[in-house]
């Protein structure tokens, strides 16, 4: 495809990408564009719209999305941090817009209205919250004098703050988990560790008893009783799926389940395609958190190993509530799989979050020479 002779900026990056990588984002891609036509078309007629409605807002997303992924992934470290505060910055800015002037969807405010679309401003912030974080642990490593870990703290808890206000406990509970992964690789203190596990375990509890709608959830989720319309008519897909599906198209109990194009996109797939299908999709998720850790644990650079490990950790986090409560191993949450399920904000933020795993985990021949050239000179040094 391109000469190794050749110079130029996209031969570079064909020749550094990790393509392995590069192809299981495909593949993510491609199951979201079949399962789109899929599950969404009895969602659409259901409430009134085109039977062709969301397939084609997916369609309209999905260019956008690849262009953003690869766009990214040409990026150098130093860029992608910068970028990460640009975007952290307009995130924020535009999440407290949203509790006050933003649209109101089943008693959340997590929405804003830009030019016409719905966008979902947390999406965005979570892969630039993992970067800066990366960073922030990063340099609290190389020069202990700066309270970058202290720092990092106090960004998880203004994150954490602005997300409880929505409410969306799903994304803050997402949010903890691969921060606390992080705090983890990045290997500090376990008095730390134990201390912020303890917190957080507190604030579960808390949100137990403070937020209705979560008492209601995992009340359900234990006992059984209460409305569990969704998650039953979900495991009723999977099961009347087995191992290779009704076929496409001639699924049945897709047509009767509310969130059939988003949250319940896995039942969709397992009721269709069957449960070896599922098994493919999973393992395609698995691939790219165990290979991007991974290469993570051999990279040289902190910044690159704990944002490699974030990004990895986020991916792999989210699609694992989502299969979970597709599961019903874990109570109901609004949860997108990755690449997978309807949505614009969730594409566009996945892509951005795969172009900076992209950007991050590629080949630097510079780099390498120089430590090359480095560890020569200090084994050969002349004699005095």
């Amino acid at each position: 495809m391109y000469n190794r002779s050749d110079r130029s900026a996209v031969a570079e990056w064909w020749w550094t990408i990790d393509r392995w990588f590069l192809a299981a984002f495909i593949v993510l891609i491609g199951f979201g564009v079949v399962l789109s036509f899929a599950a969404s078309p009895a969602v659409a007629e259901r409430i009134g719209l085109d039977a062709y409605h969301f397939v084609e807002r997916h369609a309209l997303f999905l260019a956008p999305a690849v262009a953003l992924m690869i766009g990214v992934s040409f990026l150098d470290p130093r860029q992608i941090r910068r970028l990460a505060l640009v975007v952290l910055i307009i995130s924020v800015a535009l999440m407290v817009m949203a509790l006050f002037f933003g649209v109101e969807v089943k008693g959340s405010r997590r929405w804003v209205r830009i030019a016409g679309l719905s966008l979902q401003p947390s999406e965005f912030m979570k892969p630039a919250f993992v970067i800066l974080c990366a960073w922030l642990f990063a340099e609290s490593k190389r020069r202990p004098e700066i309270p970058g870990s202290l720092i990092a703290m106090i960004l998880f808890a203004a994150m954490s703050v602005l997300l409880i206000a929505q409410p969306d406990l799903g994304q803050t509970v997402l949010l903890a988990g691969t921060w606390g992964a992080m705090f983890f690789i990045a290997g500090l203190s376990w008095l730390w560790i134990v201390v912020l596990g303890g917190v957080a375990a507190s604030g579960m509890v808390g949100a137990y008893f403070v937020f209705p709608h979560v008492a209601a959830r995992i009340n359900r989720f234990l006992t059984g009783e209460g409305d569990t319309y969704q998650v039953d008519t979900g495991r009723e897909a999977i099961i009347r799926g087995g191992w290779f599906g009704q076929g496409p198209g001639e699924g049945t109990v897709k047509r009767i389940l509310p969130d059939s194009h988003t949250d319940f996109v896995f039942s969709v797939l397992a009721e269709e395609f069957g449960i070896l299908l599922c098994a493919v999709l999973v393992g395609v998720f698995a691939f790219i958190v165990l290979r991007a850790l991974s290469r993570a644990m051999r990279d040289q650079d902190p910044f690159q190993r704990f944002a490699v490990s974030g990004l990895a950790v986020l991916i792999g986090f989210q699609s694992t509530i989502n299969i979970a409560v597709n599961l019903q191993l874990m109570p109901a949450k609004g949860m997108t799989l990755p690449f997978v399920s309807y949505g614009g904000s969730s594409m566009l933020a996945v892509a951005l979050t795969a172009g900076m795993l992209l950007a991050l985990t590629r080949r630097r021949p510079e780099s390498r020479a120089g430590r090359v050239q480095f560890h020569a000179s200090s084994h050969f040094q002349p004699a005095a």
